[in-house]
């Protein structure tokens, strides 16, 4: 499908629930924080559009977030956001961390690195993260990410190189940094929905659908949905939602929950990622990951 189709097609789903809007909140009830950030504000139609035909369910997925892929790599170079993640670590749901973030894509042109992958975190919440910065550049620092800490002991170490898939850098997160970001989160996906077609060829254990007329913190989107209702060993997840921003026609939140513990139950939330007031292509440039000048600017 080509992005002026696909356009098309999620135009036209948003217009055909329009009129039949109403509120259904997918996870936490929205919320207002002091410091003036906002929990994501879910609202969908009551109105839902079944997947358009295909040979297995995933199909119309699978070849949206190709498209999408393709698009991102070929027109975004950099974004900044406010970026909303929670996640159930050992079974615990872990408190949402609200963070901005700063990220390069890498740029690659005649096989040689132009831009290489760049990641810079400053934790807002919860407080006892408050304040922590992070940086991440492929490639550089022998491949470690550079960190400071801003509260208690661990802010007198100064800055601290770790391994990305090190102990005390997955402590208590379910991926790597170098995972982190919209290009890599669309190509798991990818890489996830190929693997489930692989195990459920017939895609009998396999539903999806779209969902039109979406609001994430009143930006429209249309969710795509795919579902796996008999739980077995090879799935990740029950239901996964990936909400496609329809103005900038990139994922601003997926959320993926666990079969519910019993029967008629609701699912567990596992894994959500959020992100809000994205800003395209603002030009960043390496000075931007330089711990030595970065960690001492003031947060604006």
């Amino acid at each position: 499908m080509s992005r002026a189709s696909r356009r098309e097609f999620v135009g036209y789903l948003a217009s055909t629930a329009a009129l039949a809007a109403t509120t259904v909140v997918f996870g936490d009830e929205p919320r207002q924080s002091r410091d003036g950030l906002k929990e994501p504000v879910l609202r969908v139609s009551k109105r839902l559009e079944p997947a358009p035909p295909a040979e297995h369910p995933l199909d119309q997925a699978i070849t949206i977030a190709r498209d999408g892929l393709e698009q991102i790599q070929k027109s975004i170079s950099d974004y900044s956001c406010l970026l909303v993640k929670q996640e159930r670590i050992k079974g615990k749901l872990m408190p949402t961390e609200h963070m901005h973030a700063e990220i390069r894509n890498e740029k690659v042109e005649n096989g040689a690195v132009r831009q290489p992958f760049s990641v810079y975190l400053r934790f807002l919440k919860p407080e006892d993260m408050s304040g922590r910065q992070v940086i991440f550049v492929k490639g550089a620092n022998n491949g470690k990410l550079v960190g400071k800490e801003a509260k208690g002991a661990r802010k007198f170490f100064g800055a601290v190189w770790l391994p990305p898939e090190g102990l005390l850098a997955m402590a208590g997160q379910r991926y790597p940094i170098t995972d982190i970001g919209i290009e890599n989160l669309v190509a798991k996906l990818i890489e996830r929905g190929i693997r489930d077609k692989k195990n459920d060829p017939t895609g009998a254990l396999t539903t999806s659908r779209i969902i039109p007329g979406a609001k994430i913190n009143g930006r429209k989107c249309t969710v795509i949905e795919a579902t796996h209702p008999e739980k077995k060993p090879w799935f990740d997840f029950y239901i996964a939602r990936v909400f496609i921003d329809d103005e900038l026609q990139v994922p601003i939140r997926y959320a993926a929950y666990s079969w519910p513990t019993q029967p008629g139950g609701k699912p567990l939330l596992e894994e959500a990622y959020t992100h809000l007031n994205i800003k395209l292509n603002i030009g960043l440039k390496d000075e931007d990951f330089d711990h030595k000048t970065k960690f001492r600017q003031q947060p604006a």
